[in-house]
């Protein structure tokens, strides 16, 4: 039906042969003025670390990011920089980030190995100001978990055409001049359209482009967020964004040249006052997008200035925001509860305000969502010029979604239902697609998956988020008075408009297009030219817009207006720690360099960072940690492990005297790793063998150890240790700014037995605060808390991963259940009662367990059975994927979790679009896991050997070589195994084993455009 409405719709546009620019014009602004109240957070006295332009600046400021304690500043001298790794602060609080200007301080991260400019992550309390970000791979400025964060006289920007042939870069010699950009004349038009009359393809001020990175400013699922005076200029998705947060205030900011200027998505409690948005596609976005961990409501709109937003849309074909029309001001969309009021909306295309659902885009298969955007109150707010230049449809991304995506041939409809209501082809100041959905009497309340309600707030309407089971149908009895079946208004009415709001008489005030309603009747009587078209509609009954603006004047209507919604407040930030003094040079000296004996640890050491590996005492040979582990160390091995590529990995476990590990398992949560004792230190040595020479050469050892604050608070730090050849000797010396090293395998894994044969100038050794992206989860210990050691990853007897031999099988481990092991010895407690040993695999058939992903049959079902590819893919994926993309992971946002206790369903990626992943990241893919078509699904591009960028590729700082073992089974997975069966399938456009007879798009001539018959026709 899409790609029929699509051949529709481009008929249309050829008979109407509507083109033309009509641009205006409107001065360029750099930084709003405005105060600098609420959510200041000021820091307690601590350090600064200065960092000043130069080669010196990126290990600065990885050495001051590491260092970093609560209460500490990290300082940029004025100048420009060029840094080759992102900022990164993690799992602390009450950190100041400054340089001396947003036009003063210009960290350049075109050449960084990160793909945010600045992340924080699980962060209480982060200031971030004067400075500018520019030519991040990713995402300018991200906050990721953060409670009290604030972005304030910050500029994310991308040089102009960034990527492309024609970028304009910003560079040390013309940033000052190259940073201020105006808005004068924007691109109208999408160059690769195939239509010759489109000829504003350019602008004087600015050249967008697909591949610059997706957001400029984007705090998500995170808490008390203040962005002011702040600046986002190119990003390919949108400029200034919160998402999925609690209490957020974004003012007195602007965006320019993006493809949405300002985004608030699925917040609850949200504040836009001040701000400008101008020459993007769209100006203000306030939604709520599916499949995620909450939906939002209540938004204050206020005070802003929504003009000329008028650039062509330059998002990823298929994306969602590929969606937005150009020449929108505002669009509310599925989002509850807005106070629209005090600004101006001019100069746009199609409309100042478009007020729309998802029934117009084909409902998600989150049935969790609420479809419609109730409660929008519009009132003393100024409309002038918008909907008199409604923009053709773009035919360059329907033709690269094949027809799917058709959202931009609206603009098209909505002139054409108003021409037939008024006799005059236009849009307006505000525009409502009509959508409303009716009492559902036969659908219950919705359940969590104990079968009992889920949480409601005080309206009754559910409080809901993707952890719990999309139910079969869409709740929403709230709106309604169940006795009559009659909606709530004005409180579940749509919109109310109020009769002092300013509408210029030179635009049609108000129009309900009825969404698609009455397009059939076009079939009966298409126009046989352009000349007939406007005579052609009006005589179609049910096809005309309606203009009738009074059933949203709701003191006449409905007797009462919607109250006004209270201001957003942010809290005063509370430091919550005691800080710890640094340790000084002579207490590390005295702890790394103790006496101890042979055949034990260096235990106490384990509160320090000590300058060399072999200080901790932690192994029988000083220059090998494949060797014997001393004291109580104890190796272990994973079932399923993270691909690094193809080292093999020795990990062993020291368990301080007197104390025990914890059992816990997937009961505890999906990311519960066994419980460790404060003192303990988890040791990964990661080796690349040669069988042909019978050696193993040991690149990096990576500690992670358990300390605790004067305060009693636990924590875990990460420790990089790189191993170099000093006179003679193997050393390993702490190296907490990482590096990049030259490896070389040759070896058959001991698994599969499969050949590993390659290299990799490119293998990373992680600084450290990379290593808390992936280790720092917010329902985690604090710090670089550990992922691998769960009891389903260690179900197995020990054996060494690498052919090559080594000291540590001579612990008695070797061959063991390690999980028997621990409990039996007294290094963990809590043990289930009763654990039955499987004599034959020496599998422990009474707990948890995932199978190793490389063994056929090793799932317990029958070898290459569909249910053994499926929970052989499964493991692979938690292990390598679940510590980033689960609820309470750095990849929580995206709303696809990677367990392997979930349904594989939406949130596990079936049907689902990305939320975040830019242009390089989906690949010209739309969804997850297209059931049947790995080669249509992102999953498996980003494994493979197509992902070549650091955008692209996951994960994104592990590998830098295709794990092609892997590649190979998640893709037979897709293809072989997911199919319309499960849930959310139908969720895929095209992708249902019905068969689509609706008629294609063909690829025309320059001066075609494609028809409803499959034929092409002359402009």
């Amino acid at each position: 039906m899409m790609r029929y409405l699509a051949g529709i719709l481009l008929l249309l546009t050829a008979l109407t042969g509507c083109g033309g620019s009509g641009s205006s014009s409107s001065g360029g602004s750099g930084d709003v003025p405005g105060d600098n109240g609420g959510g200041d957070q000021e820091p307690v006295v601590g350090r600064t670390f200065v960092i000043e332009p130069g080669e010196s600046a990126t290990n600065d400021m990885v050495t001051a990011m590491i260092a970093a304690r609560p209460g500490d500043t990290i300082e940029f001298s004025e100048g420009y920089f060029e840094l080759r790794s992102g900022l990164q602060i993690s799992s602390t609080e009450n950190i100041h980030i400054k340089g001396q200007g947003m036009n003063e301080t210009i960290l350049s991260f075109k050449e960084s190995s990160s793909q945010e400019g600045f992340l924080a992550n699980t962060v209480r309390g982060v200031v971030v100001e004067d400075l500018t970000v520019l030519d991040s791979p990713g995402d300018a400025f991200k906050l990721q978990g953060v409670d009290h964060g604030t972005l304030r006289r910050v500029r994310a920007f991308w040089s102009s055409g960034r990527n492309t042939a024609d970028e304009d870069p910003v560079t040390a010699e013309n940033y000052r001049e190259k940073l201020q950009v105006a808005c004068t004349d924007p691109a109208r038009h999408n160059p690769n359209n195939p239509n010759p009359t489109e000829t504003d393809t350019t602008s004087p001020d600015y050249t967008v482009s697909i591949l610059s990175g997706r957001y400029g400013i984007y705090p998500v699922n995170s808490q008390n967020i203040l962005v002011e005076n702040a600046e986002s200029v190119g990003a390919s998705d949108a400029g200034i964004y919160v998402g999925q947060t609690d209490n957020a205030i974004i003012r007195n900011s602007r965006a320019a040249f993006n493809v949405f200027g300002f985004e608030i998505e699925n917040v609850r409690g949200g504040e836009y006052m001040g701000n400008i948005a101008e020459c993007n596609t769209g100006g203000f976005l306030i939604y709520d997008l599916d499949g995620l961990t909450r939906y939002g409501s209540r938004t204050r709109m206020y005070q802003n200035i929504a003009r000329n937003n008028n650039t062509y849309n330059f998002a990823e074909p298929g994306s969602l925001v590929a969606n937005v029309p150009r020449g929108v001001g505002m669009i509310t969309l599925g989002y509850d509860k807005i106070d629209v009021f005090d600004n101006v909306f001019e100069d746009h295309g199609t409309a100042g305000i478009v007020h729309t659902s998802y029934e117009l885009m084909g409902p998600p298969g989150d049935r969790r969502l609420d479809m419609y955007t109730e409660g929008v109150h519009i009132f003393n707010n100024t409309f002038k010029n918008n909907g008199n230049d409604v923009p053709q449809p773009d035919f360059a991304t329907i033709l690269a979604t094949e027809g799917e995506q058709v959202t931009s041939a609206f603009p098209l409809l909505v002139g054409l239902k108003v021409a037939a209501a008024t006799g005059q082809y236009r849009g307006a100041h505000i525009v409502w697609d009509g959508y409303a959905d009716s009492y559902d009497e036969n659908c219950p309340y919705p359940t969590d998956d104990q079968g009992q309600p889920i949480p409601r707030d005080e309206e009754g309407k559910p409080i809901s988020g993707n952890h719990y089971p999309n139910p079969d149908c869409r709740y929403n009895a709230y709106k309604f008075d169940t006795a009559t079946a009659e909606r709530k208004k004005p409180q579940w009415w749509f919109s109310c408009i109020d009769d002092d709001n300013n509408f210029d008489g030179d635009s049609l005030a108000y129009a309900n297009f009825h969404g698609t309603e009455g397009l059939e009747l076009l079939l009966n009587a298409p126009p046989e030219s352009a000349d007939d078209l406007i005579e052609v509609v009006q005589g179609l009954q049910g096809f005309a817009a309606d203009t009738d603006i009074s059933p949203h004047k709701c003191d006449d209507q409905y007797g009462s207006n919607l109250p006004l919604l209270p201001p957003i407040v942010i809290p005063e930030f509370e430091p919550s720690v005691a800080v710890d003094p640094a340790p000084t040079q002579a207490e590390i000296d005295a702890l790394c360099e103790a006496s101890t004996p042979a055949g034990e640890i260096n235990a106490a050491a384990y509160r320090v960072n000590c300058p060399q590996l072999d200080q901790y005492q932690l192994f029988a040979d000083a220059e090998d940690p494949r060797s014997m582990p001393n004291g109580r160390g104890v190796p272990f091995v994973l079932n399923s492990k993270l691909f690094s590529d193809y080292s093999t990995k020795y990990r062993a476990v020291f368990i301080p005297e007197g104390e025990q590990a914890v059992y816990r398992d997937g009961a505890d949560g999906s990311n519960a790793t066994i419980l460790f004792p404060v003192g303990t230190i988890i040791a990964k040595s990661f080796a690349f063998a040669d069988e042909a020479t019978n050696s193993e050469e040991v690149v990096e050892t990576r500690l992670l150890i358990k300390r605790k604050t004067s305060s009693e608070q636990v924590y875990w730090d990460g420790l990089e240790y790189i191993w170099e050849q000093e006179n003679g000797k193997r050393v390993a010396r702490l190296a907490q700014g990482g590096g990049v090293a030259s490896v070389s395998w040759n070896y058959h894994d001991v698994n599969s037995g499969e050949l590993y044969n390659g290299a990799t100038d490119e293998y990373l050794l992680p600084n450290a605060n990379q290593c808390l992206s992936c280790h720092s989860n917010d329902d985690a210990e604090t710090g670089a808390a550990p992922i691998g050691p769960k009891v389903r990853n260690l179900n197995r007897p020990f054996a060494s991963e690498s052919p090559i031999s080594a000291g540590i099988e001579q612990h008695p481990v070797n061959g063991e259940n390690q999980i028997l092991y621990w409990c039996r010895n007294g290094l963990m407690k809590n043990c289930p009662a009763g654990l039955q040993l499987d004599p034959v695999t020496s599998y422990i058939t009474n707990i948890e367990r995932n199978p190793i992903f490389n063994v056929p049959g090793d799932s317990g079902a029958e070898a290459d059975s569909d249910a053994d590819i499926e929970a052989r893919v499964r493991s692979y994926l938690e292990v390598n994927c679940a510590h980033c993309h689960n609820r309470r992971g750095l990849a929580q946002n995206t709303g696809f979790y990677l367990d392997v206790f979930r349904e594989v369903n939406d949130t596990y990626g079936i049907c689902k679009g990305p939320t975040a992943s830019g242009t390089e990241g989906r690949g010209g893919r739309e969804y997850d896991i297209v059931p049947g078509s790995a080669a249509e699904s992102i999953l498996p591009y980003r494994l493979g050997p197509e992902a070549t960028s650091l955008a692209a590729k996951m994960p994104p700082i592990a590998r830098s070589t295709v794990h092609s073992g892997a590649f190979a089974l998640v893709s037979q997975w897709i293809n072989d195994v997911v199919d319309s069966s499960y849930d959310n399938a139908d969720a895929c456009n095209g992708s249902s084993d019905e068969p689509d007879d609706s008629p294609t798009l063909p690829l025309c001539a320059p001066d075609q455009v494609p028809g409803i018959g499959g034929e092409c026709l002359p402009l």
